[in-house]
């Protein structure tokens, strides 16, 4: 059993003309052996575009890609013939599979975007390509649950979800071979688990049986991965 600690100031940084990449694993030229991925996780990105910036048209193949949007609209379009814009509160699912091209935009009159984008390992890398969306339910996330997403990635039985805390609130972190519970704003206080977390920083839960609590600072969004054994 562990936690682990990882500070967003520690994050891989990549610039391209028009965005910002934050990196939590290992990407591309950034290369760490010691962060290559997180059970089924293999990739966490936070994402900053400039209105009318993003990724062109590209391939994905043998991914599950579950986007959710903080900030702004991310306009999502793909060679399946979907068309979609996610908006905060929403969350996005391209199952990869066998072979897909997908666009990601930052709408062009919605100012700043910012999402959180997940790469996991699928349980079936040859299956057929789609794309779908979900909304949580509102009137939980305002009431300071821990949501189910809606996100349904074909990866075990990795689930997403997402809670909004107001300051001063708590909410338990579900028990699961594998957590990983990421302050996508806000800060937490000091809890059992550690120190004071920002914005960007995220625990790592491995083999914890415990339910853990943890209580917002201000107010506070946490997008919280609950993962099947290694």
């Amino acid at each position: 059993m562990s936690v682990e600690i990882r500070r967003g100031t520690s994050r891989f940084t990549t610039r391209e003309a028009g965005r910002q990449t934050r990196h939590s694993f290992s990407f591309g030229a950034h290369y760490d052996p010691e962060r290559v991925s997180f059970g089924r996780i293999v990739c966490h990105d936070e994402h900053t575009l400039r209105p009318g910036a993003g990724f062109e048209t590209h391939a994905h193949e043998g991914l599950e890609i579950v986007t959710w949007v903080l900030q702004g609209a991310l306009e999502h379009r793909d060679s399946l013939g979907h068309a979609h814009t996610l908006r905060p509160g929403t969350v996005g699912v391209q199952h990869a599979g066998s072979g897909v091209e997908h666009s990601e935009m930052a709408a062009a009159d919605a100012g700043v975007t910012r999402f959180v984008q997940v790469w996991l390992v699928p349980d079936a890398p040859d299956a057929a390509p789609s794309w779908e969306h979900a909304t949580p339910d509102p009137e939980a996330l305002a009431a300071g649950e821990l949501v189910e997403t809606g996100a349904r990635p074909l990866a075990g039985e990795a689930r997403f979800l997402v809670a909004r805390l107001s300051a001063g609130a708590s909410v338990t972190l579900p028990t699961a071979p594998l957590v990983h519970c990421f302050v996508a704003r806000g800060a937490l206080v000091r809890s059992s688990l550690a120190e004071p977390l920002e914005a960007g920083d995220a625990f790592l839960l491995d083999g914890e049986d415990e339910p853990r609590t943890v209580t917002a600072a201000v107010d506070t969004e946490l997008l919280v991965w609950t993962l099947p054994p290694r």
